[in-house]
């Protein structure tokens, strides 16, 4: 009964047998290997984008640091939402590797177009003494398990390009919200207006992994400096393109997140059932959800593992109801999440 991060669970066996083949022999280094040019062959292809730069880091900081660092210049700020990632989960990295600072459009779980233009036209207002305008990061999904619509999307795309600024997505669930959406890769970014993504793979089944992805390949060698310079160019690099060319073989990509996100309408029904109430709208693979004190108690005395939300376990008050977060990958099993919803019930 695990449902603490989908960073938690194992790795999916399909690549750690990709992981033991790769170790076969000798290859390049550096990205040089012979698998980092299928990976890139699939992932352009998977996102009909022929001339996509691509590239391959370890971890999702490092995937959106080196992004936006790219996208940005030092005297520039970022737009983002005050509970995306980049500002709620990575430690002023962002910050660190591009000299910009982050601008918090103001709002909830997601940035809306009119309070997004409204930010940026706040910016560029004192001249040289003042932040300029740079790019916007959106959260798909977002930190509080919802999802941006294609439409809402589109529109936030819109107002960052009558700026003429440049749009990042930081996708460490990116299939799960493409999975909620029924949509296409292409779709979900560079058709909508997306500029840069971090393709996630860590969260849904891999041991460490995520591409970077460039529609504007003009961005590339700036990119290939920055990753170097930032000391996330790995040497043998082989063992993280062996990651993503099975992520990407079978499907294996699409029937993880697949997985997870039907583990979260599982969870979510008996929440429902058993008289939880919800912070957010669940639509990918994660709940935020409320329910009694003393229910919380028997789930952790039960060996259940989540975090509470802003909340303390122990207390007085049994009935008080208190928030948690429920997070689920692909290897959850029915059996645990129906063991949970039993001792919840």
């Amino acid at each position: 009964m695990y449902f603490a991060s989908d960073n938690s669970g194992p790795v999916h066996p399909q690549v750690l047998e990709a992981l033991a083949e790769a170790n076969q022999g000798y290859q390049m280094a550096y990205g040089a290997d012979a698998l980092m040019n299928d990976v890139r062959d699939k992932i352009r292809a998977l996102f009909e984008a022929p001339g996509a730069a691509v590239y391959l880091v370890a971890t999702g900081t490092a995937a959106n640091s080196l992004a936006l660092a790219t996208l940005s210049e030092p005297w520039q700020t970022i737009f983002c939402s005050p509970v995306a990632h980049i500002h709620e989960d990575e430690c002023n990295a962002p910050e660190f590797y591009s000299g910009a600072k982050l601008t918090l459009v103001p709002g909830g779980d997601k940035m809306t177009p009119a309070a997004l233009r409204q930010s940026i036209a706040g910016e560029e207002t004192r001249g040289v003494h003042g932040p300029q305008r740079g790019p916007v990061s959106i959260t798909q999904v977002t930190e509080r398990g919802t999802v941006y619509s294609l439409d809402e999307l589109q529109a936030l795309c819109k107002v960052a390009k009558e700026f003429d600024l440049p749009v990042h997505m930081d996708g460490a669930r990116f299939t799960n919200a493409m999975v909620a959406l029924g949509c296409t890769p292409a779709e979900m970014t560079w058709k909508a207006g997306v500029d840069a993504v971090s393709f996630g793979g860590t969260k849904n089944g891999l041991m460490g992994v995520e591409a970077v992805i460039f529609f504007d390949e003009t961005r590339a060698w700036e990119f290939e400096l920055r990753r170097k310079r930032g000391a996330h160019l790995f040497s043998k690099h082989r063992y993280l393109s062996a990651q993503m060319n099975a992520y990407l073989r079978d499907d294996l990509w699409l029937t993880s997140a697949r997985q997870a996100n039907a583990n979260c309408v599982r969870l979510a029904e008996g929440l429902r059932a058993a008289g939880a109430s919800f912070l957010h709208d669940p639509q990918a693979n994660m709940i935020f959800a409320s329910f009694p004190r003393a229910q919380h108690k028997d789930l952790h005395a039960a060996g259940a593992v989540y975090h509470l939300w802003g909340a303390e376990l122990e207390g007085d008050d049994s009935e008080e109801m208190l928030a948690c977060r429920l997070v689920c990958d692909w290897s959850i099993t029915n059996a645990q999440i129906d063991q949970f919803l039993s001792l919840l019930n």
